[in-house]
């Protein structure tokens, strides 16, 4: 029985490690965690939010493209705030009203991982 969702894990090209801590850190708001030391070696960085409920993997990928739809589906509050913030960074925003019950947006990282940000509506 499954009865959570642990982490997700995208992926990144070698070297790109220091773009994604600027954006994953200083633009989403989260926070490094260390890689065990087994599989620091292969590169790429961890990522979680302040109450440690969210991972977000980044491996390295030597043939490395960005998936076209395939995203993380990343809830948020005050979205309005946050797709400002993304803007305010240089990052995509491009809000979508298809989800009912729902405001969402989707954006790219650095190295062009989709992901979508949403916050249920009230």
């Amino acid at each position: 029985m499954i009865i959570a969702l642990d982490h997700i894990h995208l992926t990144a090209p070698a070297g790109s490690e220091d773009l994604l801590r600027a954006f994953y850190v200083d633009v989403l708001g989260l926070v490094e965690i260390p890689k065990p030391p087994a599989l620091a070696a292969r590169g790429g960085c961890w990522f979680t939010d302040h109450d440690h409920r969210v991972q977000l993997h980044l491996g390295i990928e030597e043939s490395f493209r960005p998936p076209a739809k395939a995203h993380p589906g990343l809830r948020v509050q005050d979205i309005d705030a946050f797709a400002a913030r993304l803007t305010a960074h240089g990052a995509p925003v491009a809000w979508d009203d298809l989800l009912p019950g729902h405001r969402r947006f989707y954006s790219r990282d650095p190295v062009g991982n989709r992901l979508e940000f949403l916050e249920p509506r009230s």
